[in-house]
């Protein structure tokens, strides 16, 4: 088919991969414009897609906006068969959804209608789901409120939210080309509206850690923000990540410490931590952190 792909992140380059794999035409790739960045900050730096897309020798374009009239009939003129779309990041008008012909395919991080939004996966570890996945759906105006054409799922266990993106990439790269092979014969099928839940993105406010939680609400909250942006407390000043926890027996006051190899009380149960990252700092291993960050037992965390 002849396709155009529009995505930004690591997430979307195993699809755009995928269908280059499978001898579709990726006539054009839509990202989002490079962003400063390198060891000063200074340096526009392209996005994963557009860095991959180079690679294959397929046309990048990344504008601002697709609401001109310019970019909607560029977009249109490339004929496409059908747009494939995996965390692009941008708005699609509805002229840009009906120019081809078999409109904009998108690759869903979430079994919809479930956690529809911008944080599927973060949301879903953090809810303590047991199961995730992958849905295709057609692309109407609302927010990931199109029919579904197919669904994948895989198991959450005790996967970090950037595990789970890996895996998940991979799912959907697959799923999008087999979904791309039966077209024809799918039938759509409308979401639930009364079952969708909506996966907010993550605002900064939610990384600190409130110790008077419960402590399988804290670990599942380390999984849902690690790697990125990370759930911390404060340190002697200082914030320290953590990036890998587990559950353990103890109680206490809430973020006091209970014992020489760091388990920490919370609002019910306690937590250990298994890696964290000092700010920085690369991140360690719980041993290795203690050796230079020694915690005397009763503090009590902020």
């Amino acid at each position: 088919m002849r396709i155009i792909f529009m995505g930004t992140p690591d997430f979307a380059v195993p699809t755009l991969q995928a269908l280059v794999d499978a001898a579709h035409e990726v006539v054009c790739v839509y990202t989002q414009p490079p962003r400063p960045g390198g060891r000063r900050g200074r340096e526009l730096t392209p996005t994963p897609v557009h860095q991959r897309a180079t690679d294959l020798g397929i046309e990048v374009r990344h504008p601002k906006t697709l609401k001109s009239a310019d970019e909607q009939e560029a977009f249109a003129a490339l004929d496409a068969d059908v747009a494939v779309v995996a965390a692009y990041g941008l708005i699609l008008p509805q002229p840009v959804l009906d120019a081809p012909k078999h409109g904009c395919l998108n690759v869903h991080a979430s079994i919809l209608p479930r956690w529809r939004g911008a944080a599927p996966i973060h949301r879903a570890v953090m809810a303590g789901d047991p199961v995730t996945g992958v849905t295709i759906m057609q692309m109407e105006a609302g927010l990931d409120t199109g029919p579904m054409l197919a669904t994948a799922r895989t198991p959450i266990d005790d996967k970090t939210t950037g595990e789970l993106t890996e895996e998940l990439a991979e799912i959907g790269a697959q799923l999008m080309v087999g979904t791309l092979i039966d077209l024809p014969a799918l039938h759509p099928m409308r979401q639930d509206d009364d079952a969708a839940t909506y996966a907010a993105k993550i605002d900064k406010t939610e990384a600190r850690i409130d110790w008077s939680k419960p402590a399988a609400e804290i670990e599942r909250l380390v999984r849902g923000l690690a790697p990125f942006p990370g759930a911390w407390f404060e340190l002697s000043g200082d914030r320290v990540k953590l990036l890998r926890t587990e559950l353990t027996d103890g109680s206490g006051a809430p973020g006091e410490v209970l014992e020489d190899r760091l388990a920490i009380a919370c609002g019910s149960g306690a937590i250990r931590p298994v890696r964290l990252q000092r700010a920085g700092k690369p991140a360690m291993d719980l041993d290795t952190f203690l050796r230079g960050n020694p915690v005397p037992i009763g503090s009590v965390l902020k």
